[in-house]
């Protein structure tokens, strides 16, 4: 049994995998199961051993910016500044345990994985059943499968007995799917046709079935996705790839100035200690230490507003991803379809030859022509509704599309059951398609039979029509047979209907009712979509947003659905998993730029469509809900889950839940992802106008010989006070109406065009209002005079300016703009702050600051409101460039 892994056990007999299993159909003996166990180890998933926390504080501690704060603080405390020494320290802990809190909440999907596998098996050891925990099977046991039942482990089928398993989860195909024991298979055959197979932690929906075990624990299908998900590097997302890279810029930046600054003052002969000193205050000020934390502040908001919208975000970068994505991958079931096999179209009274049929809500109008056929779906019928869980079917998606095919036509099928009970039944099996019932109706026993088609009309001699039964002709044959392909071809799963009167209650099990039959009808049936994802769908294109499906069904149904939702139109591509085998890493990535549909594809397909997506360029969410989706939707910038239907292990894999199934939760998503992005990135231009400005005031002072303006804990003061609180109102503010109508930010960075320009442009403005509120300071008074002035003309004009933020254009007078009443409130916090700092006395000695006078202060707040006034006026002119243009 050494050569037994990765066979493909769907292309040999039964007999072959016996034999390499070394076993039989008597099963193992407790010795050589236990000798197998203890080779091939438990029937259970690995996990991944997580991060510790010292691991993650590691990772914290060793970002480019942190590490220049640690060394600005080490400065401080060496040089006795213990003030900003513990300012610096307490910021660097705050953003640290932020991010390992985040970190540590992140679900692991191996654990859901785990809860998936059946506690239980029944097999066959030492020739006689047992009930073992499933934990213990081992490749070569014989196991019993029975409705209801959770598949244990990977088995090769033996015998069957009309065996249907739900293998969505795995496969993403909605309908069960039907067993055969006896079948083979080429050895590439899609996953989801190995009709001789049954793989763990599917479901047993109908009849029951006997195998032997081939592949257990990370060897099974669920266990390679298991796999999959536990080699997968962590990405980072867009936006901490964005703030990654703007630290980086600065922090060479800055470390570039103070080595320019501290040669500048070494030619004046300064001493070394204030040099440093300017250098510790330089290092401060052009790292927007606040940045990484109003921006976590910003998104958590935005997950609140979302939480209210049933869209709950498990990691917070995930908000600003998903408004910055240009393709949202869906998987079909579940997500673009209401995962509910319905009837909608029904066909009847010999009309076969229209060229349609009749659509379920207008034959609904006329329910009594179409009574027979009801009274056939509902009563020869094995499902049942949950009586626990309201809507939802026990048995068959098939058959409980007929009792919601009743529902529709106001019949209720408990009681038509309680009215014309089943008297007989003759099975539903594999070899013949089909069952059948008997029942009184009114004073006639009546057989009703439902099945394939084409195994139906052949046992028909009758038809049913608008004018009463007749006989059937081959004319009628041949538009039955026209009729139910054209519904085929829609994507249909078509059922035929046929009756017999009885003149007695057949007393033999074993007793052959169908032949001699009435054709009554067909009914086709499909996982219909939902009707509000087609406006979604739309509102995404028209967003720059490319919709793609990605799903385990066959071509022609997956396109059909497709086309209804508005995803797949002319000039699209489909492409099948084995397409998509076919191709070459380039050639996908070719072909993906068009294609808009990839049907009959394998949970490995679907990770190979989301790295060939990252490899071109695109910024990928990937929505699903079953297992095979967990690994691309942990690959993708963003994974979403249903929150209702989904499996654990999607939740877990997944950065954001979809608490309502709703499609269209992802476009109020996208909205608010995209009203982030902008808001970020007008706290970037807000805090970085304001460290340019704290560069060049001690930058220009030291080219002047002159002492530091303002001091690294004013610095700090500025920073994390009269700065951070008006950027985190700037993250709430309101979105702009046309925001829904641009396109996808695809840029590797956040400094746009344009915004680098206003960041230096409005930094220069402040600098040269606070140089001259520090010259003229000094020239009147002193030294401490002018670093007062300058100290609160660089707060308030750095607290004015945030009104400038809310656009880049129009005006902080025009009335047009909604109202931010956040940034309002934040601004009269920052300035009764200031206020207090100057007000109070020990507060003001603290800071080395000193009183002023009324002059002084009549100067200040002049100088404080220059910025604004120079920002107006750029806006003015950009207003009348853009209308002569």
């Amino acid at each position: 049994m050494d050569d037994h892994l990765q066979k493909p056990w769907h292309a040999k007999p039964t007999e072959d995998v016996l034999e390499i299993l070394k076993t039989s159909e008597e099963g193992l003996s407790d010795a050589e199961a236990e000798k197998r166990l203890q080779k091939d180890g438990y029937n259970a998933l690995c996990q991944k051993k997580q991060k510790s926390i010292p691991e993650m504080l590691k990772e914290q501690l060793t970002d480019v910016m942190i590490l220049i704060l640690l060394g600005a603080a080490g400065l401080s405390v060496l040089l006795n500044e213990w003030t900003e020494g513990i300012v610096i320290l307490v910021i660097v802990a705050l953003n640290a345990t932020v991010s390992i809190i985040q970190e540590k909440k992140a679900a692991n999907a191996l654990e859901a994985l785990k809860s998936m596998g059946a506690p239980t098996a029944r097999v066959l050891r030492e020739g006689e059943e047992s009930l073992i925990p499933a934990r213990e099977l081992v490749a070569g046991d014989i196991v019993y499968l029975e409705d209801g039942s959770i598949v244990p482990a990977d088995i090769r089928l033996v015998r069957t007995n009309n065996l249907k398993i739900q293998e969505a989860a795995l496969t993403g195909e909605s309908v069960p799917v039907e067993k055969e024991d006896d079948s083979l298979f080429a050895e590439d055959t899609p996953l989801g046709d190995h009709m001789n197979m049954a793989y763990s932690s599917s479901m047993v929906m109908y009849g029951n079935g006997t195998g032997v075990v081939v592949e257990t624990g990370m060897r099974t299908e669920v266990g390679k996705i298991a796999g999959m998900l536990e080699q997968q590097d962590a990405y980072d997302t867009p936006l901490k790839q964005k703030l990654n890279a703007v630290g980086k810029t600065l922090s060479v930046f800055g470390l570039f100035v103070c080595i320019v600054i501290f040669v500048i003052g070494s030619l004046y002969g300064r001493p070394w200690i204030p040099l440093l000193m300017t250098a510790i205050s330089l290092a401060i000020s052009v790292i927007p230490e606040g940045l990484p934390a109003t921006a976590t502040i910003v998104m958590a908001l935005g997950v609140q507003r979302m939480a209210e919208k049933n869209a709950l975000v498990r990691k917070l970068p995930a908000v600003e991803t998903l408004g910055g994505a240009t393709v949202i991958c869906c998987d079909k079931t579940g997500t673009l379809t209401q995962n509910r096999m319905t009837v909608t179209e029904i066909a009847m009274n010999g009309d076969f030859g229209m060229g349609a049929a009749t659509k379920v809500e207008e034959a609904a109008k006329k329910h009594a022509v179409y009574q027979e056929l009801v009274y056939a779906a509902a009563l020869c019928n094995n499902a049942s509704l949950d009586p626990d869980r309201p809507g939802e079917i026990l048995g068959d998606p098939t058959e409980g599309a007929l009792i919601f095919l009743a529902d529709a036509f106001g019949k209720n099928y408990e009681e038509l059951e309680d009215l014309y009970p089943r008297l007989f039944e003759q099975p539903f099996d594999s070899e013949r398609k089909r069952m059948t019932t008997v029942h009184k109706i009114e004073d006639e026993l009546i057989a009703y039979t439902k099945g394939a088609v084409d195994e139906l009309l052949p046992l028909c001699t009758h038809i049913l029509t608008s004018r009463g039964e007749r006989e059937i002709t081959e004319k009628d044959r041949k538009e039955i047979r026209g009729l139910c392909f054209k519904m085929s071809t829609d994507a249909l799963r078509v059922l035929g209907f046929a009756k017999r009167r009885l003149s007695e209650v057949p007393e033999e099990d074993d007793t052959n009712l169908e032949y001699d039959l009435t054709f009554l009808g067909a009914a086709g049936m499909i996982d219909p979509p939902r009707k509000e994802v087609i406006q979604a769908v739309e509102t995404c294109r028209n967003a720059g947003i490319r919709t793609i499906m990605i799903t385990g069904d066959h071509k022609e149904t997956a396109v059909a659905i497709a086309q209804q939702l508005n995803i797949f139109r002319e000039g699209n591509l489909v492409v099948s998993g084995d397409e998509l085998h076919r191709m070459s890493e380039a050639d996908l990535d070719k072909a993906i730029k068009n294609t808009t549909v990839f049907a009959r594809v394998t949970p490995g397909d679907k990770l190979h469509i989301i790295e060939s997506l990252r490899r071109t360029g695109e910024i990928t969410a990937m929505t699903g809900d079953g297992v095979n989706d967990a690994p691309a939707l942990k690959a993708a910038d963003i994974g979403i889950a249903m929150g209702k239907s989904g499996t654990d292990v999607a939740k877990d894999a997944s950065d954001m839940l979809l608490l309502d199934d709703n499609f269209t939760t992802i476009e109020y998503a996208i909205r608010e992802g995209r009203r982030i992005y902008r808001n970020i990135q007008k706290v970037i231009q807000f805090l970085l106008a304001g460290n340019i400005a704290e560069i060049l005031t001690l930058f220009i002072a030291t080219l002047l010989n002159w002492d530091a303006p303002v001091m690294a804990v004013h610095i700090l003061l500025i920073n994390l006070i009269t700065d951070s609180l008006p950027a985190i109102a700037l993250g709430v503010d309101p979105a702009s109406r046309n925001i829904m109508k641009h396109k996808p930010v695809k840029s590797g960075t956040l400094f746009e065009r344009g915004l680098v320009i206003r960041v230096i442009l409005h930094g220069i403005f402040i600098a040269a209002a606070t140089v001259s509120a520090y010259q003229f300071g000094i020239t009147a008074d002193s030294h401490g005079r002018g670093m007062t002035m300058a100290f609160l003309v660089l707060a308030i004009s750095q607290l004015i300016h945030a009104l400038n933020q809310r656009s880049n254009t129009d005006s902080v007078f025009t009335r047009g703009n909604a109202h931010n009443k956040a940034l309002y409130g934040t601004m009269l916090v920052s300035g009764v702050i200031l206020a207090l700092i100057m007000l109070v006395p020990a507060l003001r000695s603290f800071f080395s600051l000193t009183t002023l006078t009324t002059l002084e202060w009549m100067v200040t707040l002049g100088l404080s409101l220059l910025p604004l006034v120079l920002v107006e006026i750029t806006k003015l002119v950009i207003r009348h460039k853009k209308k002569t243009e």
